[in-house]
């Protein structure tokens, strides 16, 4: 919980959310929140808010401005990180990370998806995202941000893109992954 309220120091975001069952799971999410509210109180710079996770199911589609930083059990999480994806573009630009005192692991919230190996189809912009926050962790910030524009640039451009960025999957001006790697990696090396 303190790491979640330093984040969001260190971001500038100004509120952080605590996604919870409490009402139902009394004892878990209760004690989660408890938790939440008490340190909350230790960075009164930043609001801080707590929602039941069903709710914030609904509030996420329809109004995903209310959140800036959400904090919440492993379990809602996972079911919560997809639509979140879905709201931005899908679960391939979607960067994981968890973060922790000791350490960090990143990677894309879809997994390693073994079934596409070899196929040169699949969207790498997720594992991408994922070496911008890490840069951005390990105090690359310049960097980190250079590549996400870069990103975010050749997604506004729906040119060089694979089938899941396009309108329609069968789009033939589909690309495949290394030609997505390739565009990112000659934007990056030419300044653009």
């Amino acid at each position: 919980m303190k790491f979640t309220f330093d984040f969001a120091l260190k971001n500038n975001p100004r509120k952080v959310t605590a996604v919870h069952k409490a009402n139902a799971m009394k004892f878990p999410d209760g004690l989660f929140l408890d938790v939440a509210t008490k340190i909350a109180q230790e960075y009164p710079k930043i609001e801080f808010e707590d929602r039941i996770v069903d709710n914030t199911c609904m509030q996420m589609v329809q109004k995903p401005e209310l959140y800036d930083v959400a904090v919440m059990p492993n379990l809602y999480g996972d079911i919560l990180s997809d639509p979140a994806a879905g709201l931005v573009g899908g679960l391939g630009i979607a960067p994981g990370a968890n973060i922790g005192e000791d350490g960090a692991i990143l990677e894309p919230i879809h997994g390693s998806a073994p079934k596409y190996a070899g196929q040169n189809k699949v969207n790498p912009m997720a594992m991408m995202f994922c070496g911008s926050v890490l840069l951005k962790h390990v105090g690359e910030s310049h960097a980190g941000e250079r590549l996400e524009r870069t990103l975010v640039d050749i997604i506004a451009e729906g040119k060089t893109v694979t089938y899941d960025m396009k309108p329609r999957p069968d789009d033939p001006s589909a690309v495949g992954t290394s030609q997505v790697a390739d565009a990112v990696g000659s934007r990056l090396q030419s300044g653009r």
